[in-house]
C-alpha cells in the first residue's frame, strides 16, 4: 500500500471530483466513472471510497475499509518509532591539570554512556597560558582513552578548536 498521510485523504462525500479512477478492494481497476457511481459501489460493499492519488488525472480512489486502513498505518508508524534508537551526545569535560583519580571517575562515567549506546564528546578547555602546552591535552586524551573499559569507536580524533580540544567517541554496534 502507498504511504499517505491521513490528513491528505478524502473519503466518501469529501471527494469533490466529477470523475475518478476506481480500484477495487482486491487491487483490480474498475475504470473511470462518475463519483456517485463509485460511491454507490463502495456503499454496496459496505466499504469506504478513499482518494489515494489526488494529483492524478483523473484522481485515483480505492474502495477499502478506511478504519482498518488507518489502524494499520498507525500500527506501522508506532512500530517504526519503537525500533528507532535516539542517540544522545553526552559531554565529559576535562582540564589540562586534571589528576589521575578524577580522570578515572570521568572515564567510568564515559563508559556508562557508551554502554547505554550514547556518543561521548570529550573536551578540554585551555585557560590562559595553558594554550602554550596543547601537547599536554593530547596526552590527557590518550590517557583517557586507555582508561575506558567498554568498546568504542573514535569518531573524531582530538583536535583543537579555539581554546577547546574536542574528541568524539561512539559505541560499537
Amino acid at each position: 500500500m502507498t504511504s499517505i498521510n491521513n490528513k491528505d485523504l478524502f473519503i466518501n462525500e469529501q471527494i469533490r471530483d466529477r470523475e475518478v479512477r476506481v480500484i477495487d478492494v482486491n487491487g483490480e481497476q474498475l475504470g473511470i466513472m462518475p463519483i456517485n457511481r463509485a460511491l454507490s459501489i463502495a456503499e454496496d460493499k459496505q466499504l469506504d471510497l478513499v482518494k489515494i492519488a489526488p494529483h492524478a488525472k483523473p484522481p485515483v480512489c480505492k474502495i477499502m475499509d478506511y478504519g482498518k486502513y488507518r489502524f494499520d498505518m498507525e500500527k506501522k508508524q508506532k512500530e517504526a518509532r519503537k525500533n528507532q534508537r535516539v542517540i544522545n551526545v553526552k559531554e565529559v569535560r576535562l582540564s589540562a591539570t586534571i589528576e589521575e583519580h578524577d580522570l578515572g571517575v570521568k572515564a567510568r562515567n564515559a563508559d556508562k554512556f557508551l554502554k547505554s549506546g550514547d556518543k561521548v564528546k570529550v573536551s578540554i578547555r585551555f585557560r590562559g597560558r595553558e594554550m602554550a602546552h596543547t601537547k599536554v591535552g593530547y596526552e590527557i586524551m590518550d590517557q583517557f582513552k586507555s582508561m575506558l573499559t567498554s568498546e568504542y569507536v573514535v569518531e573524531s580524533k582530538p583536535r583543537l578548536e579555539g581554546r577547546n580540544m574536542i574528541m568524539v567517541l561512539g559505541p560499537t554496534e
